[in-house]
């Protein structure tokens, strides 16, 4: 989960999302199976063909195994992650958090809303393989944008994950923020249109409606490229900036990992 601090702790700036910042990476691998060298010692013996038949061998019966796509990276996301130069100027890089969330807690009285919380405060989404992230800052009053990458090994654990991601927040309407310091507040959840960026886009807005910290609201977009999962978060923005921080997102993870907008 990207969840950093933000200051100043009166404006309740704790980013919300659900894919890690902190940069940790894990990598797995497979191996394509191997297409026989030759015809089973066992097999009936090939006649001899004619002058105008091909031979049938063991290579053109057997078409080869399609390669499987080398791991993904924590090195790898993070250079596809946005640079200041992707962004407007006015920006700058904020340090990450050190991974502790501890001083950031979301919980729910709901049952419904177990899979939200679930999500909000894991370190990385369920079956992540490698990890990288960036915070972003444009100014004392913001905006300020957060960015994640998480690879998830293929396209259908990207499609799962978004799927339940999308299920959490339809069936949960309010969970509690808790800041260690700044105190806690209730939070509305409510899908918001996506930007049309990736496959299967889903947007959030989480609300703090009243507490210590009413009128703290945050927009997330998680989205779909490829094997990866990018994910934007934006405080204190305007609609644009989540659309055009999500757009160059894509793009910029799309052209580094090389895959085109259709995933292949």
């Amino acid at each position: 989960m990207l969840k950093p601090f933000r200051t100043p702790v009166c404006a309740a700036a704790a980013l919300l999302a659900f894919t890690a910042c902190s940069g940790s990476s894990s990598t797995g691998s497979s191996t394509p199976s191997r297409a026989p060298a030759s015809a089973p010692s066992s097999a009936p013996a090939t006649p001899t063909p004619g002058p105008s038949e091909t031979p049938v061998t063991a290579a053109t019966a057997v078409p080869s195994p399609v390669p499987a796509k080398p791991a993904r990276t924590a090195a790898q996301l993070t250079k596809a992650l946005l640079a200041l130069s992707d962004l407007p100027a006015g920006f700058s890089l904020e340090k990450n958090g050190s991974g502790d969330n501890s001083d950031v807690t979301v919980s729910a009285k709901d049952s419904r809303c177990a899979k939200l919380v679930a999500l909000t405060n894991a370190d990385n989404p369920p079956g992540s393989k490698a990890s990288a992230g960036q915070s972003y800052s444009g100014g004392a009053e913001g905006p300020f944008v957060d960015e994640s990458i998480d690879a998830m090994g293929s396209p259908a654990a990207v499609r799962a994950l978004q799927k339940s991601f999308k299920q959490a927040i339809t069936a949960c309407r309010t969970l509690t923020l808790k800041v260690a310091g700044a105190g806690s507040s209730p939070i509305s959840v409510r899908e918001v249109s996506a930007p049309r960026a990736g496959t299967d886009p889903v947007a959030v807005r989480f609300t703090a409606t009243s507490g210590a910290l009413e009128g703290f609201e945050v927009i997330m977009v998680t989205t779909g490229v490829d094997d990866v999962v990018v994910a934007v978060t934006v405080v204190n923005g305007l609609p644009d900036d989540v659309d055009g921080a999500t757009s160059t997102a894509v793009e910029k993870a799309q052209r580094i990992l090389a895959v085109t907008p259709s995933g292949t």
